[in-house]
């Protein structure tokens, strides 16, 4: 217990230590950087801080993989798996709906910029599906026909059924100190802001799925031909089940690079004024994954036995397998890779901005979203975004 609680504490002072030296290469680069020799006239209007509230729509990418147990894997495929495979029923939330808050400082007489700015987003899903099939029931003729079918009726049916429960939130942490390093670059009252920082991520998805179905359905005969030569036949099958559900997580903090650049299209600040607005941005992170899961399928076998004239009684039963049962957990240590871009317009009239745009971020390896062994995935979102600031 003691050797765990010492790993614990080295793995959060080893992000504190990151967090500091990053946040001491940004402070230092901002003193090593000279002074702006002249202010420009217009910096008694303009506003020290910048309130921005917003929202995103976001593709979701790299959640994880699906439970897959043998059942679903018998080629070929069985019918009922054709609209309701309880693999295909697992894919995860398509969008992810999300705000975002930040508060930027430019003190007056430089061209320096300090900001704080935090993005959350979550999906859900939660799905019930259930695909059946009618196969033939077959009476069947004497011997002397060969046991041919002379007619059917709908009796036992294959099918899947299958209950999805998904749910994801991410959450990313940005502290950024930049310089605007090209007043005027793309014209008057443009804007050039490189900037250094931390960016904090964190990643969370959980699931829980049940399914149950009836496949392999054979029919084969019941009675005794030479003495009942129409009847109805009997049928042999397979039931499955499987209970399974997953956690994967990602935190990760490190260093942040990024550039943003806006240029004024039409009109003016003052009367109001329409620009353009674009960036990129990278990052390197490091942080643990982590991956828990528990899965349990379960066959049962279902045959019919002889029928026995006069009582008319007829036997049943269920052989039950062994289950085959999976509990793996994994925790690593991993650096990921980030990188992202914006692009949009705005509409500016005194301290009131309004922008729209869309927006991409890519986590490179940042989740194991393997079921019994590991398998990195990519995380990205990407999608539209909107977002109102205020300068006071």
């Amino acid at each position: 217990m003691s050797e765990l609680m010492n790993t614990n504490h080295g793995t959060s002072g080893f992000r504190w230590e990151l967090l500091a030296t990053a946040s001491a290469l940004a402070l230092s680069t901002v003193v090593a950087m000279p002074p702006a020799a002249v202010a420009r006239e217009d910096d008694r209007d303009r506003p020290t801080v910048w309130i921005e509230v917003g929202g995103q729509l976001e593709r979701n990418g790299g959640i994880g993989a699906p439970f897959a147990p043998s059942f679903t894997q018998f080629q070929p495929t069985p019918a009922p798996f054709e609209t309701g495979s309880p693999v295909a029923v697992q894919h995860s939330p398509r969008y992810a709906k999300g705000a975002e808050a930040k508060i930027t400082l430019a003190p007056e007489s430089t061209d320096w910029q300090f900001s704080i700015g935090v993005r959350y987003g979550r999906s859900n899903g939660n799905k019930h599906v259930i695909a059946q099939t009618h196969p033939d029931a077959f009476k069947y003729t004497s011997p002397a026909r060969g046991l041919q079918p002379v007619g059917a009726t709908q009796l036992v049916p294959q099918f899947a059924d299958t209950t999805v429960r998904l749910s994801e939130s991410h959450t990313v942490l940005d502290f950024q100190a930049g310089k605007d390093v090209g007043l005027g670059m793309f014209g008057r009252d443009s804007t050039s802001v490189l900037s250094v920082g931390v960016r904090f991520a964190q990643f969370t998805s959980r699931s829980d799925v049940k399914a149950r179905t009836r496949q392999n359905i054979h029919p084969y005969n019941l009675l005794s031909p030479e003495k009942y030569p129409l009847y109805f036949n009997r049928y042999k099958f397979h039931t499955y089940y499987l209970q399974a559900n997953s956690e994967r997580s990602f935190h990760g903090i490190g260093p942040s690079l990024s550039w943003q650049a806006s240029t004024p299209l039409i009109g003016n600040p003052q009367e109001g004024e329409f620009g353009l607005d674009w960036g990129v941005n990278g990052a390197i992170l490091f942080g643990r994954q982590k991956a828990k899961a528990h899965h349990q399928t379960t066959d049962s076998y279902y045959k019919g036995v002889k029928y026995y004239p006069p009582n008319g009684n007829s036997g049943t039963h269920y052989k039950r397998y062994p289950a085959v049962i999976g509990n793996p957990q994994r925790s690593h240590s991993v650096v990921v890779p980030n990188i992202g871009a914006f692009a949009g317009v705005s509409y500016r009239i005194e301290n009131f901005k309004m922008s729209a745009g869309y927006r991409a971020d890519f986590f490179f390896n940042a989740t194991d979203g393997g079921i019994d062994a590991r398998q990195q995935f990519d995380r990205s979102f990407h999608g539209p975004f909107a977002s109102f600031s205020v300068g006071l």
